[in-house]
């Protein structure tokens, strides 16, 4: 008896995808994949954000690399703190470098109530500032001095009064926080994220200083910056 022809073309695409289940599994978005898309996004609202334009564009333009955080996460009552991961690119001769992943994540005690969640821009502004975080060494306010830009917040003094600043946070926040500060949070990379996207031996600096590692799946976010 024959299978009727429909019947076949069913069996025969069941084979290829039972032959082939990593197919499957390429299919399924990382977390860390999701995390440049979202900085895709942040990176594209910042850059075209009327608030953010005058004041972001010639710090910008003039910044070694980028660190954006598309969530930091604020929140606690006396005890507080807050949390992060984002990407650190790094401009150089050729372009902007693959992002490498970073955290950002402080504690405080104080009168602080309330939940916070920013979408935020860090500029690195000098060798030094670079050098701090890449060595884990970064302390906000401490090893180097940080300008912080908040939409609508006076952004033109915040500004101009920091023009030696290592590196600007921007940032765009939602929700309501009272009391607490950024003050002394700390940046660090993200080892096991840098593995798991790039591959086992891929550390933050073979990622943005020695380019050794590239992912496809970073390209969008290497051209808006570019742009």
């Amino acid at each position: 008896m024959r299978i009727p022809s429909v019947l076949a073309g069913l069996l025969a695409l069941a084979a290829i995808h039972l032959g082939c289940p990593a197919r499957a599994q390429d299919a399924v978005v990382t977390e860390q994949q999701m995390l440049i898309n979202r900085s895709v996004a942040t990176i594209e609202r910042l850059l075209t954000d009327d608030n953010f334009q005058r004041s972001l564009q010639p710090v910008f333009e003039r910044a070694r690399a980028v660190l954006i955080v598309p969530n930091l996460l604020k929140a606690g009552f006396i005890l507080g703190g807050e949390w992060g991961t984002g990407v650190l690119l790094v401009r150089g001769p050729q372009g902007w470098s693959h992002p490498a992943f970073y955290t950002v994540g402080a504690g405080s005690v104080g009168l602080q109530v309330g939940v916070q969640d920013s979408e935020v821009l860090f500029l690195v502004m000098t060798d030094a500032g670079l050098d701090a975080i890449m060595n884990n060494a970064i302390k906000m306010g401490a090893e180097v001095g940080v300008s912080f830009l908040i939409a609508g917040a006076g952004m033109e003094a915040a500004t101009t009064s920091n023009l030696g600043a290592d590196v600007y946070a921007y940032a765009r926040s939602f929700g309501i926080f009272g009391g607490g500060a950024f003050e002394g949070a700390v940046i660090r990379s993200r080892d096991s994220w840098n593995t798991a996207f790039y591959g086992p031996q891929a550390t933050a600096e073979a990622i943005v200083i020695r380019r050794q590692y590239a992912n496809p799946g970073a390209e969008k976010l290497r051209e808006i910056l570019a742009r």
